[in-house]
């Protein structure tokens, strides 16, 4: 648990006041854009950061499918967002991201019968104990990584048609305490640690995401860091930090910010594509001095399994 009992003056970027000092640097008309005609699919749109981004697109006039596994908690975020955004283009798509071949299934009837504009990559599960899906795989890995991926994966053909075609997975700063390790992506070896595998699948996604601009330029990709925000995940997955840190969280609004100023921004994708991001700002993905750095043959392995593992699954 290297990472979750930081000192708290450390953690001061990541907070509720991090943001504050922030925000003041932001130019409001950034995300003053007008979004209809751009349709955008959000993993994990039922609660959270998931759900505000969800609604502050909505606001803006662009078309939201939310991709959530809960179908009773996502037709209910579904009509909180349209009341109160006014805007009736939002649509639920019940999908467990840990269930490889569904995300195959499901991202391959979607592009049959609509565009995409931006996937936004934002579902996430910190499972404590050691559990497999029903395919086998270690639950937190099989959702954060390998459904990351496919759906990533699946959806570029798709996005490469469309103006303007932009990626944003959600990631978190836990990843910057961990080395990409290829060699136990499901957490086989010693002690089962929730919170340093959440954290290891979060490396994976910054690496995917440098990797993915990398090959496909015509696509804007980007992660970030929503900072520590309020939020059920948090408030589930992290009691302890959560009863120590809350009234220094974000908000959902907070974490939510930088999601959508990458993901609806023309100031956003005037970045280069592939970077990692803190409150509307590129920002390093190692701590000074660390070792957290891969090299390029791991990076490499980490791709050709998780190509492995999606071809498996393709139907």
């Amino acid at each position: 648990h290297k990472w979750r009992f930081v000192k708290i003056k450390s953690l001061s970027p990541h907070n509720r006041s991090g943001y504050e000092a922030a925000a003041q640097r932001f130019c409001a008309s950034d995300l003053e854009v007008d979004l209809s005609g751009r349709s955008f699919m959000i993993t994990g749109a039922n609660s959270g950061i998931g759900k505000r981004a969800a609604l502050e697109v909505s606001a803006r006039g662009g078309t939201v499918h939310m991709v959530c596994r809960n179908e009773s908690r996502a037709e209910a975020a579904r009509q909180d967002i349209v009341e109160q955004s006014k805007n009736q283009n939002v649509h639920v798509h019940i999908v467990d991201l840990s269930n490889a071949r569904r995300v195959w299934e499901f991202a391959q009837s979607f592009t049959q019968s609509n565009s995409l504009h931006v996937l936004i990559n934002n579902a996430g599960c910190m499972v404590n104990q050691r559990e497999l899906t029903e395919d086998g795989l270690e639950k937190n890995f099989a959702t954060n990584t390998l459904g990351t991926f496919i759906l990533t994966t699946a959806l570029i053909p798709s996005l490469k048609r469309v103006e303007d075609p932009r990626v944003v997975t959600v990631s978190s700063g836990g990843m910057l305490t961990q080395k990409l390790n290829v060699d136990d992506l499901q957490f086989e070896k010693g002690a089962f640690d929730g919170t340093a595998a959440y954290a290891q699948n979060k490396r994976q996604q910054v690496i995917l995401t440098d990797r993915w601009a990398s090959q496909h330029k015509e696509i804007h990709f980007s992660s970030m860091h929503p900072g520590w925000a309020d939020t059920p995940a948090v408030q589930t997955s992290m009691p302890a930090f959560h009863a120590k840190m809350q009234s220094r969280l974000r908000t959902e609004a907070m974490g939510a910010d930088t999601v959508v100023w990458l993901a609806a921004s023309a100031a956003a994708r005037e970045q280069p594509s592939g970077l990692f991001f803190q409150d509307r700002r590129a920002v390093a993905a190692h701590l000074p001095l660390a070792s957290s750095r891969s090299s390029p043959q791991e990076e490499e392995k980490l791709l050709a399994a998780l190509e492995e593992f999606s071809l498996k699954f393709k139907p």
